[in-house]
C-alpha cells in the first residue's frame, strides 16, 4: 500500500506543479501577489498533493469496488420498481454529498442553499434512473442526448439570463469527485451483467446523462421561483502577514470542511452498509480493503478541498483581478488558456476517468491520449470564457454552436467515445474550477465593471463542453488508426493467399 500511495504522490506532484510554477511566474511579474496571498497558495498546493494521492487511493479501494458491486447486483433482484427507488436515492444522497454543489450554492445567495440543492439533488436522481435503464435495455445514447439538449436549450429561452448560467454550471459541479467514482464504477458493473459486444461501450455514459438533469431542474427552478434579484458572493482574500496567521487561517477552516466530507460520505456509507445486510455482496476481507479505502478518501478530499478552497480560490480571484484592472487586461484569454490547459490535470476525477478509459479499452485509449485532449479542450473553453468577460458575448453565441457540433459528432465516431466525451465533460469541471478559475473570471469581471452573473458564472459550463468535442475528434483519429492497422494486417495476408493459390496451380499442373 505504501508503494501505491507513494505512486500516487508523485502523480499528484505531476499534475499541480505545472499550475503552481504558472501563478509563481505570474506573481513575480505581470501580477504581483502580496506575500501572504502567495503563501496561502502555496501551502494549499501542498495540501492539494497530498489530498490528490490519499483520495486517488481511496477511490480505488472503496468507491471503484462498492461500486462496481452495486451496479451489478442491482439488476438481479427482478424486480424494476425497486431498482428505480435504489437508484433514484443513490443519485440524490451522492448529489447532497458532492462538495462543489456547496461552492455553486454560496455564490447564488438570493436562492436558498438548501433549495438549490435539492433542486439538483433531484433532477441528478432522475437522470440517473434514466441513464440505468438506457444501459439495461440498450438504448442508444447520442438519440437520448440530443433529446435532451434541444429541451434544455429551448426551456433556457423562457429564464431570466442570471439563471442560464448558473443552470448550465450547476451541471458540470455536480459531477465532481464525490460523484464520478461511484457512478462510472456503478455504471461499469450494470454494463458487466449483460455479456453481449456493446455492452463495453454502454458503461459509459452515465455522468453524462446526470449532468443534464440539473440543468433543467435549475432552469424550472429559474422559471417557477420568485426570489430575491440573482446576486453572487464576492471572494474575499484573507490579510496575512506571516506564516503563523496562514496556518492559523488554514487550522481555522480545516475543521469545517473535515465536517462537510463527513456530511458528504455518511449517507453513502450507510447506503453501502445497508446493501451489504441486505445483499451480503462483499466478504469481510473485502469490506475491511473498503473501510480502509473510505479512511484515506475521507483524509484525501478534507485537505484537497482545504487546500482549494482557502489557498486557490483568494490566488485566482487575486490574478483575474491584477491582470484585468492592471492594464494588462488582453493577457486574459492566452493566460487563461495557459492556465486551464494545465489546471485539468489537478482535477481529481480526471485521474479516476482516464484510468477507467485505459482500462476498459485495454490500453487502445492511453491516459495520456485522455489528458492531452482534456487539456486542449479545458484551455480552449478558458480561453473562450475570457473573451466573454472581455466582451460580455452571451453564453448562447458559443454554447449552441458548441453542443450543435458535439451532437453531431456523435454520428462519425465509435459508440464507446460519445460516452466518453460526454462523460469527460462533467469530470473535468470538478472543484479546481470551481475554486480557482470561476474566482479567475469573476475578479476579472468585477475589474473590466461587467455582469458577474451573466459574463464570469458559465466558465463551468464551457469547462463542461468543450471535452465533448476534443475527445469524440480523438475518436475519429482512434478509427482512422483502427482501420490502417486492419488494412495493414489484411494486406500480408491476401499476398500470402495470392503465394498459396499460385503454389496450388503449379502442383495440379505438374
Amino acid at each position: 500500500m505504501n508503494k501505491i500511495l507513494k505512486e500516487k504522490l508523485m502523480e499528484s506532484l505531476s499534475s499541480v506543479l505545472p499550475i503552481t510554477v504558472i501563478v509563481l511566474l505570474l506573481s513575480v511579474t505581470v501580477a504581483p501577489m502580496p506575500v501572504g496571498t502567495l503563501i496561502l497558495f502555496l501551502t494549499g498546493a501542498v495540501l492539494l498533493i497530498i489530498g490528490m494521492a490519499f483520495f486517488s487511493l481511496g477511490t480505488d479501494v472503496s468507491m471503484t469496488p462498492m461500486g462496481e458491486g452495486i451496479g451489478a447486483q442491482l439488476p438481479k433482484t427482478k424486480n424494476l420498481a425497486i431498482v428505480i427507488g435504489i437508484t433514484l436515492l443513490i443519485g440524490i444522497l451522492i448529489t447532497i454529498a458532492e462538495p462543489d454543489l456547496q461552492v455553486l450554492a454560496e455564490q447564488v445567495p438570493s436562492i436558498p442553499n438548501a433549495m438549490l440543492i435539492w433542486t439538483v439533488a433531484v433532477g441528478v436522481g432522475l437522470f440517473f434512473v434514466i441513464a440505468m435503464l438506457r444501459t439495461l435495455f440498450k438504448i442508444r445514447l447520442a438519440n437520448l442526448l440530443i433529446v435532451f439538449y434541444i429541451g434544455v436549450f429551448v426551456l433556457s429561452i423562457f429564464v431570466p439570463n442570471e439563471f442560464v448560467s448558473v443552470a448550465f454550471d450547476s451541471g458540470g459541479v455536480t459531477t465532481g469527485p464525490i460523484t464520478v467514482p461511484f457512478i462510472m464504477a456503478l455504471g461499469i458493473g450494470l454494463a458487466s451483467i449483460r455479456g453481449d459486444r456493446d455492452a463495453q461501450d454502454d458503461s459509459f455514459g452515465l455522468v453524462a446523462l446526470c449532468s443534464i438533469g440539473p440543468i433543467l431542474a435549475v432552469l424550472l427552478l429559474g422559471i417557477f421561483y420568485r426570489g430575491g434579484d440573482p446576486s453572487y458572493t464576492p471572494v474575499t482574500v484573507p490579510e496575512v502577514q506571516d506564516t503563523q496567521q496562514v496556518a492559523l487561517v488554514f487550522l481555522h477552516d480545516l475543521p469545517e470542511y473535515i465536517k462537510e466530507v463527513c456530511s458528504a460520505l455518511f449517507p453513502i456509507i450507510v447506503f453501502c452498509a445497508i446493501f451489504q445486510l441486505v445483499f451480503r455482496r462483499f466478504r469481510r476481507l473485502q469490506l475491511q480493503k473498503i473501510g480502509v479505502g473510505f479512511i484515506y478518501t475521507f483524509v484525501g478530499l478534507a485537505l484537497f478541498l482545504t487546500g482549494v478552497n482557502v489557498g486557490f480560490m483568494p490566488a485566482g480571484h487575486f490574478l483575474g483581478q491584477q491582470l484585468a484592472g492592471g492594464g494588462h487586461s488582453w493577457l486574459l484569454v492566452p493566460l487563461g488558456m495557459l492556465i486551464g490547459y494545465f489546471l485539468v490535470t489537478a482535477e481529481p476525477a480526471v485521474h479516476v476517468l482516464n484510468r477507467q478509459v485505459e482500462t476498459i479499452t485495454n490500453g487502445a485509449v492511453s491516459q495520456r491520449a485522455m489528458m492531452l485532449s482534456l487539456s486542449i479542450g479545458v484551455a480552449c473553453s478558458v480561453g473562450m470564457s475570457m473573451l466573454r468577460v472581455l466582451t460580455g458575448l452571451s453564453i448562447y453565441w458559443i454554447l449552441v454552436p458548441g453542443y450543435t457540433v458535439a451532437l453531431g459528432l456523435t454520428f462519425l465516431v465509435p459508440k464507446i467515445f460519445t460516452g466518453i466525451a460526454f462523460d469527460s465533460g462533467g469530470v473535468a469541471s470538478g472543484p479546481m474550477t470551481t475554486t480557482f478559475l470561476l474566482p479567475f473570471a469573476m475578479g476579472a469581471c468585477e475589474a473590466m465593471g461587467g455582469n458577474v452573473l451573466t459574463d464570469a458564472f458559465g466558465i463551468v459550463a464551457m469547462v463542461a463542453m468543450t471535452p465533448l468535442l476534443t475527445i469524440q475528434i480523438l475518436g475519429i483519429l482512434y478509427r482512422k488508426k483502427q482501420r490502417l492497422a486492419e488494412a495493414e494486417e489484411e494486406l500480408p495476408a491476401a499476398e500470402d493467399e495470392d503465394e498459396i493459390i499460385v503454389l496450388q496451380e503449379d502442383t495440379l499442373h505438374e
